[in-house]
């Protein structure tokens, strides 16, 4: 084509012309040599990176204080201090129960149905303590009568028992709201009740059932998979003498987890042991 060529004037002759010439891609307004390398691409620019981060001095860890533990509240530290006055004035059982329904520091008894106290004998040799009351036990104002006081039952028939032949109750006396685990506040308010009913009641064994009555009543931190199987001797009072306790698995932990039902079996088996071995010393 020159410039006077009439297609340079008219788009679409030019287009009619380039078919005709058998042009069938667009590729650029300049040729390209393929035969030619192509030029580098420009290096992008490096990325900056954050510095690791230095280890602590483990001098300075040394001197640092340690974060605080969970602190009880003031007015439970007052309401502490009445439950225990309560609980030590108490000469008997029927004393206390009438003290604990008639206790008013602790929360949960504004949101519970009923207070819980114990069911069973109170003579009977095995005292159990378990965590607090569930909705059922709530409701019917006994411990230990919902799914998980079924198993408890079997659990005591397979050594023996039943509750005529043991005595049973909780570190609270009220139901936590959902079912939750009693706090710090409101196990240190219904502990002095507890021991008081102990000392009441004289078991010959005590079985902490589950973690939170094993390490209220113990004194003692570690989780109950550490704690459960073992002996320790339970102090009711000054200088009264020790009562054997062990600690095993709550029984909604078993319907949660029953391949721990093997080492529950083995728990009650040491307590028929050391009440045969009672009973001949």
């Amino acid at each position: 084509m020159t410039a006077s060529d009439p297609t340079l004037e008219d788009p679409r002759a030019l287009l009619a012309w380039y078919v005709a010439a058998g042009v069938d891609e667009a590729i650029g307004e300049a040729p390209v040599d393929r035969t030619v390398a192509p030029a580098p691409l420009p290096a992008a620019a490096p990325v900056a990176r954050p510095a690791p981060p230095r280890a602590p001095d483990p001098e300075l860890l040394r001197a640092a204080p340690s974060p605080p533990a969970a602190a009880v509240p003031r007015d439970a530290l007052a309401g502490n201090a009445d439950s225990r006055a309560l609980a030590a004035a108490c000469t008997s059982l029927a004393e206390l129960e009438a003290a604990v329904r008639g206790f008013d520091g602790c929360a949960l008894r504004a949101t519970a149905t009923n207070t819980v106290f114990a069911d069973g004998n109170p003579a009977a040799a095995v005292m159990l303590v378990g965590e607090g009351p569930g909705a059922e036990e709530d409701r019917l104002g006994l411990p230990f009568v919902g799914a998980s006081g079924k198993l408890l039952d079997r659990m005591l028939a397979a050594i023996g028992l039943d509750r005529t032949r043991a005595y049973i109750t909780n570190v609270v006396y009220w139901r936590p709201p959902g079912n939750r685990t009693p706090t710090p506040a409101e196990l240190a308010l219904c502990q002095p009740f507890v021991e008081r009913h102990i000392a009441l009641t004289r078991p010959k064994v005590l079985i902490f059932s589950g973690g939170t009555a094993a390490k209220t009543l113990l004194g003692r931190s570690e989780g109950i998979t550490r704690l459960r199987g073992r002996w320790f001797d339970f102090e009711p009072g000054a200088g009264e003498p020790a009562i054997p306790a062990i600690a095993t698995f709550h029984p909604s932990y078993l319907l949660r987890t029953p391949t721990a039902k093997r080492e529950a079996w083995r728990d009650l088996l040491a307590v028929k042991r050391k009440l045969e071995e009672l009973q001949t010393s």
